[in-house]
């Protein structure tokens, strides 16, 4: 098994300054989102190039740190047509860059017609959704393959692919076999069905069974009608169930403790490592 953390949730900007503190706190995998720690990475295309990749990719390798995701995120359904294609154009590039980076996965949720608000909108339980989606992503799969990489696909209850069995749709229809799975119980939760949060993991495991490249780990509690994320051992989540059927899938499981920050981090990282080695 093994614990991450986003470049981005370790509090720190610059390179440098992640991997210290990656070090500070025992922490020796990182998922990757260059555009939000680095100021000198911006969100276009030409901003990573083989140089500055291979430079980032030998720091963190140098330094002990591995990554098994790079996020680059954007909204495939976004009304703004130009922020879409370059969504697309930096996922390209991401993609072009991942073995130098040291990794071959880079991942996307599916959006939202709410736009930057990435919440719920009825459109995105559409038919013309859908399609968008999984016209978006066949074309970066199609792209990955010729770079010898690997797309990531992650649902959410506010997206497009809102529950387990739309995001298979999309990964049906796509027909490719370098789109893997990000699998995050939380996100396809809300006020209708977060008391079955163990029945959905059941169920993404057994549908996704063999395409599971990154499980992202996230606690919460619900009042006043919502759902607040919290950080792990912090909220409502049985770690203990949880993790004994992340552990009966994948013995070497990938764990990214996404949104876990600051003080958090160093107890967390224990908490969920005890839990696992005492199942």
């Amino acid at each position: 098994m093994q614990i991450a953390f986003r470049t981005h949730d370790l509090g720190v900007k610059g390179l440098d300054n992640a991997i210290k503190k990656a070090g500070d706190c025992g922490i020796s995998a990182v998922q990757l989102v260059a555009y939000k720690f680095m100021d000198e990475i911006k969100y276009v295309p030409e901003a990573l190039n083989a140089e500055n990749s291979a430079a980032i990719g030998g720091a963190l390798k140098a330094a002990g740190i591995k990554v098994p995701l790079i996020g680059a995120y954007f909204n495939p359904v976004h009304s703004d047509k130009a922020k879409v294609e370059n969504g697309k154009a930096v996922f390209k590039s991401y993609l072009k860059y991942s073995s130098a980076l040291g990794c071959n996965i880079v991942g996307s949720e599916t959006g939202s017609f709410n736009d930057d608000k990435w919440t719920y909108n009825p459109l995105n339980r559409t038919e013309r959704a859908l399609e968008r989606v999984i016209n978006t992503f066949k074309e970066l799969a199609g792209y990955a393959k010729t770079v010898g990489a690997f797309v990531g696909m992650e649902g959410a209850a506010g997206h497009v692919c809102w529950n387990v069995s739309t995001l298979k749709r999309a990964v049906d229809a796509i027909n490719a076999e370098n789109v893997k799975i990000i699998f995050d119980i939380y996100n396809y939760l809300d006020a209708s069905n977060y008391e079955k949060y163990l029945e959905i993991l059941d169920e993404g495991l057994q549908t996704f069974a063999g395409k599971i490249v990154v499980f992202h780990i996230k606690d919460c509690v619900f009042g006043d009608g919502k759902l607040k994320q919290v950080a792990p051992g912090k909220g409502m989540f049985d770690f203990d169930k949880i993790l004994s059927k992340i552990k009966a899938y994948d013995k070497n499981a990938t764990l990214v403790l996404e949104g876990t920050t600051g003080d958090d981090i160093i107890p967390c990282t224990q908490f969920i490592r005890n839990k696992w080695n005492g199942l």
